[in-house]
């Protein structure tokens, strides 16, 4: 079978931990080429990934490289126009999330991507590719717990790491719409609805310089969707026991609970300190096998023409939902969220 010929735009952290999957891990792609405006990142494709194409300038390698299909994980505000321009050359995508930093820029990919319907586009919300998170999806759509009314979710990053989200702050746009963007997405995804009003506040009590820069270190909102049901986010900077993920869908007949313990694996230390789990200590850490699963998932759509579960939309929908998140944070108002329709995929 012929092997789908990806390029990779972007190779910081997350960028390396896509590259490295389709260089070594996907049997039916081959990482052909890619592009950084950061040498070293360049450098790095060459002598780790062996990547012989490599580029400064997005255009030229999708002009250039010969190329099936691009994986975007740039900077958050190029994802848009490199979306719209990689469908205009013809290729298909898959994006990390956000889709954009404003709804504005979603709907310009929203517009690309309906302009080209015989290609392939993917958001990289990995969370639904993570055998936890699907699995519990199954026994939610299967009857498992009834009708499922709230969501809480919990993403808390670890204290280690407090300082690069430090200087991160001032442009980060807030931390809903840095942190909590997954979390809102598991919400519409598990209640199946969309929400209509969110409450938000936050809290700094550790590091005065969140509040500085016009932030915080923890924050909770609370949403309600249009079919009646409750959503509630907590999202936070400085968990000391490593990186924490917590997610809790209650039904009407019973609830799911995933990763109340996010452990490293299955082992548990009998030391002086007593009985220890050792946590995750960062997202590509736990999630390694979902962010496989979702490539492999966007590449076999490319090769048989299926449409992606994940879409276009739901990043709109999800950063519209970020966006008043943020508001409501700011206002400290209860925000009401419209806009159109949900489409069908």
């Amino acid at each position: 079978m012929k092997k789908i010929r990806v390029g990779i735009a972007g190779l910081g952290r997350l960028g390396k931990v896509h590259a490295a999957n389709l260089a070594y891990k996907i049997p039916n792609a081959e990482l052909a080429a890619a592009c950084s405006i950061v040498p070293a990142e360049l450098d790095y494709a060459k002598s780790a990934l062996g990547v012989t194409e490599t580029y400064a300038d997005y255009r030229e390698m999708l002009a250039k490289a010969g190329l099936d299909a691009v994986a975007i994980v740039t900077t958050s505000s190029e994802h848009c126009w490199q979306i719209e321009a990689a469908l205009d050359a013809g290729k298909h995508v898959f994006s990390e999330k956000p889709l954009g930093v404003d709804v504005a820029q979603c709907r310009q990919a929203e517009a690309a991507v309906e302009h080209h319907p015989d290609l392939t586009f993917m958001l990289g919300f990995m969370r639904r590719y993570d055998k936890s998170y699907a699995y519990a999806k199954e026994k939610i759509d299967a009857g498992a717990i009834g009708t499922p009314y709230l969501v809480k979710a919990t993403g808390v990053d670890p204290e280690a790491l407090v300082e690069g989200a430090i200087r991160f702050a001032k442009t980060s746009g807030g931390i809903f719409l840095d942190m909590a963007i997954h979390d809102i997405d598991l919400c519409r995804w598990f209640l199946g609805s969309e929400a209509t009003e969110v409450y938000a506040i936050g809290a700094t009590f550790k590091h005065p310089e969140f509040k500085e820069a016009g932030d915080d270190e923890t924050g909770i909102a609370v949403y309600k969707f249009a079919n009646g049901a409750m959503g509630m986010v907590h999202v936070g900077r400085t968990a000391p026991h490593g990186y924490h993920v917590e997610t809790e869908i209650i039904g009407t007949e019973g609830s799911i609970r995933i990763s109340a313990i996010p452990e490293k694996n299955q082992a548990q230390l009998y030391v002086t300190g007593g009985v220890v789990t050792e946590c995750v200590g960062s997202f590509p850490e736990r999630f390694q096998d979902a962010y496989l699963t979702e490539m492999e998932e966007f590449v076999n759509c490319v090769i048989t023409g299926r449409k992606p579960g994940v879409s276009v939309y739901d990043g709109t929908n999800s950063t519209a939902v970020g966006y008043a998140t943020t508001e409501a944070w700011k206002t400290g108002k209860i925000v009401k969220i419209s806009r159109a329709p949900f489409p069908e995929a």
